[in-house]
């Protein structure tokens, strides 16, 4: 039997990528489409899959993975949109609703996050650990955990790089450059917070720049307190800033001498964070199981 044909949308502040396909070994036709006005890249959106869908016939479902925060909860009046958002123009934005009316098929939405969480836990480095956990250190720094499959939620999706970490004695100046909390993770650890008080990304500083001890400190932290509220088999720590050399390993330092031997024996220690198997794909293949899931319960229901 042929394999399902999803439609995939990794949402992004800079771009949306689209696709199409059903696996990492089944996925074509990717496309990015700059992130401008939501009627303007939604509008480009609606026409990648019209000509998708004119060339190699329907689509299944479509599966969304978006930046946040967005409403992930189904039944609740939010649900499918992002909410209040830094990115101009688009808090309060529905993705679900004007695709769903265009195509007629189930949509599935969470965050791009928790669609690289979840890609990551069905083929990737997250594969075999009952619970995993996925983390983006880039632009902005978020998480996601798959729990034996589940993405999980509470109130709305878990915020990882909101929680406020211990300063390092060589960074208590600045301030951070999150604009709900200025100095949590993301103020301090984000892309932007690095290059707003160095002046450049963390990979063009020298190895021996404080700036890779000080990073290195605040994502321990940040391991420490997944370990201590989740207990998560597996970490993986995507985005740009984690593409540092080196800077995984000095992070598992710097989360082995803060854990003190509490949460893991040294061996789990050692295989406790990773790099993305999947790469940069993570996220798209994510919005393809979330296409995958929303067809599974349309069935479910019906």
């Amino acid at each position: 039997m042929a394999a399902n044909r999803f439609g995939a949308i990794e949402a992004g502040g800079t771009k949306f990528v689209c696709a199409v396909g059903s696996s990492p070994n089944d996925l074509s036709a990717v496309e990015r489409i700059p992130t401008t006005t939501p009627a303007e890249t939604m509008a480009r959106v609606r026409a990648y899959f019209e000509a998708q869908i004119a060339q190699g016939g329907p689509l299944q479902a479509i599966g969304i993975a978006t930046f946040g925060p967005a409403g992930v909860h189904p039944g609740a009046p939010e649900w499918g949109t992002i909410l209040s958002t830094p990115k101009p123009g688009w808090s309060n934005t529905s993705l679900v609703q004007p695709l769903g009316d265009a195509f007629g098929v189930p949509v599935g939405f969470d965050t791009d996050v928790n669609g690289a969480a979840l890609a990551e836990h069905r083929w990737g480095a997250g594969a075999g650990a009952n619970v995993s956990t996925y983390v983006t250190i880039g632009t902005g720094v978020g998480g996601g955990t798959v729990a034996n499959g589940r993405i999980i939620h509470g109130l709305r999706h878990p915020e990882v790089g909101h929680f406020y970490p211990r300063r390092h004695g060589e960074d208590v100046q600045f301030s951070g450059i999150c604009p709900f909390h200025g100095d949590c993770l993301e103020g301090l650890a984000s892309g932007p917070a690095i290059a707003t008080r160095w002046g450049t990304s963390l990979s063009q500083l020298p190895s021996n720049h404080i700036a890779h001890e000080v990073i290195a400190y605040y994502l321990g932290q940040m391991v420490v307190n997944l370990q201590a509220v989740l207990a998560p088999r597996r970490i993986i720590l995507g985005g740009g800033v984690s593409q540092t050399p080196g800077l995984l390993e000095e992070v598992a330092r710097a989360a082995k001498r803060l854990g003190n031997g509490y949460f893991a024996p040294a061996k789990d220690m050692e295989r406790l964070i990773s790099a993305p198997e999947l790469g940069e794909r993570s996220g798209i293949l994510g919005a393809v199981l979330l296409a995958e899931q929303a067809l599974q319960k349309q069935a479910k229901n019906t």
